[in-house]
């Protein structure tokens, strides 16, 4: 979900509802694969009666549940030619590497950014590009801790394709972690994507990895923070 500017010409807030729109802009949503997640602790804190550690507890829990699931709105760049980052979180590599072998994009090395996503960062994954999904493929794995150089080929994952209007392949490979024992992805083969649109999720602590075309231009270096949905990584070819 990438947020749009308003349109010129709506008409301005005011009073209560001014300040539910603050309030909405303040508190992120929560995405739609948390709910059963929150629903559960707060269900715990209903039926607590008079234990009352049992309801803090379930509130507790709650509340650091539905901050895993948040699904802020971002403004991704109108610049043409430009990958964003599909992930908050820091920049673990910046190389190249082979690309999965469920895509079939060859043995070449390809440019590579890799984003180690930690439990305190936003899990949803976005699209770097806006383009035609032309293949999603999921492979089962170990659970390695997603930071390690190995996660890319020895974890769980699931590799998506996308070819930009210019022809130019894109993949992107949500990687499941130590704790992450579930990959969500929405996008399906011959879906038109959007930069910036949410496309699917990673349960706590995890990796995503995206592989460029050859002579694409870095733009970020290792230990960067990311902001998925707006960081520009790279800029393609023209």
């Amino acid at each position: 979900m990438a947020r749009r500017p308003t349109p010129p010409g709506t008409p301005e807030r005011t009073g209560l509802g001014h300040v539910a729109d603050l309030v909405r802009d303040a508190i992120p949503p929560l995405h739609p694969a948390g709910l059963p997640f929150v629903a559960g602790p707060l269900a715990v804190a209903a039926l607590a009666g008079r234990r009352k550690w049992l309801r803090r507890a379930g509130l507790v829990t709650a509340a650091a549940t539905a901050a895993f699931f948040r699904h802020p709105d971002r403004v991704p760049p109108n610049r043409a030619n430009v990958v964003v980052a599909p992930a908050d979180g820091q920049i673990a590599l910046v190389d190249t590497a082979v690309p999965p072998a469920e895509v079939d994009l060859g043995e070449q090395p390809l440019p590579r950014v890799s984003i180690f996503l930690s439990v305190l960062d936003v899990h949803v994954q976005r699209t770097p590009v806006s383009g035609i999904v032309r293949e999603v493929a999921y492979r089962p794995g170990q659970f390695r801790s997603a930071d390690l150089p190995e996660a890319s080929s020895v974890n769980e994952r699931n590799t998506m394709l996308l070819e930009t209007e210019a022809g130019q392949l894109v993949t992107v490979v949500q990687i499941a972690g130590l704790l992450a024992r579930r990959i969500v992805c929405d996008a399906r083969t011959g879906d038109r994507l959007t930069i910036g649109d949410t496309y699917g999720l990673i349960r706590f602590g995890s990796r995503v990895d995206t592989y460029f075309p050859a002579g694409t231009t870095l733009l970020v270096e290792p230990g960067q923070r990311t902001v998925g949905g707006e960081t520009v990584l790279a800029e393609l070819a023209s």
